[in-house]
């Protein structure tokens, strides 16, 4: 299965208020992201979903998140974990993989809508 996109989505545990974008969360929780890039998905997810308790809508938890459910084959709690970054109250800049900087809301929907192309693609 192609995730192209969402393996370029993975966020870091960073983020940077830029240009009307809100301020980080007070503390960043562990992304996940040497789990994710190692394989690791069923520690990576674990993290996630331990972090998330204690910083829940964090945007970069969740693209992450639903990255990592998105390798673990559960499709439909990849696609919550990402609408729930695009709806979060909190809106930031997160680094991806590749060191650039992009708005949390824009990469859940390309993770989202590349989740669902390659879904339909599949059948």
């Amino acid at each position: 299965m192609a995730l192209a996109i969402i393996a370029a989505a993975l966020a870091l545990a960073q983020a940077a208020q830029v240009g009307g974008f809100d301020a980080a969360p007070p503390a960043q929780a562990d992304a996940a992201y040497e789990e994710l890039a190692a394989g690791q998905t069923e520690r990576a997810i674990a993290m996630l979903e331990a972090s998330l308790k204690d910083t829940p809508g964090d945007a970069a938890l969740l693209i992450n998140l639903g990255t990592a459910y998105a390798r673990g084959g559960r499709m439909e709690e990849a696609r919550a974990a990402f609408r729930a970054a695009i709806a979060a109250e909190d809106r930031y800049r997160v680094q991806l993989a590749d060191g650039s900087w992009e708005d949390s809301r824009k990469v859940a929907r390309l993770a989202l809508d590349s989740l669902d192309r390659t879904a339909f693609a599949a059948r």
